[in-house]
């Protein structure tokens, strides 16, 4: 699983820098289920995940059905996150280097949040 995440994540970094990310991001925590907003966050979605395998050749339908699934898994998720300051930390950080996918975001909120409990010991 995790060489399977370091494989996406090179993926999408390698076609965001292709690509720029000029993309309408919308914030998990600003988001607040209504239809309009549903509608935006899956069209954002799709056209991220559309460009993004495109330009690596991976734009099976099969393939962009699972990672937008899986873009769409990670939004929701992050919708329930607690801490604001961290998440538009990372946010921030990984956006700006061309790594603004949710599913990124995700993985490096849940990350930064472990690491910030944690202290250095002996």
């Amino acid at each position: 699983m995790r060489k399977l995440t370091l494989v996406v994540l090179f993926i999408i970094f390698t076609t965001s820098m292709l690509f720029g990310g000029d993309y309408d991001f919308i914030h998990p925590l600003d988001f607040t289920g209504t239809d309009e907003e549903k509608l935006e966050v899956v069209a954002f979605i799709q056209e991220y995940v559309k460009e993004t395998y495109y330009a690596i050749g991976m734009d099976s339908p099969s393939t962009l059905r699972m990672m937008e699934g899986e873009e769409l898994k990670s939004f929701k998720k992050l919708t329930k996150t607690k801490n604001r300051k961290l998440l538009d930390d990372v946010i921030e950080t990984y956006s700006s280097i061309g790594m603004g996918s949710y599913s990124t975001i995700f993985m490096m909120y849940k990350e930064e949040l472990k690491a910030s409990q944690e202290e250095l010991s002996w």
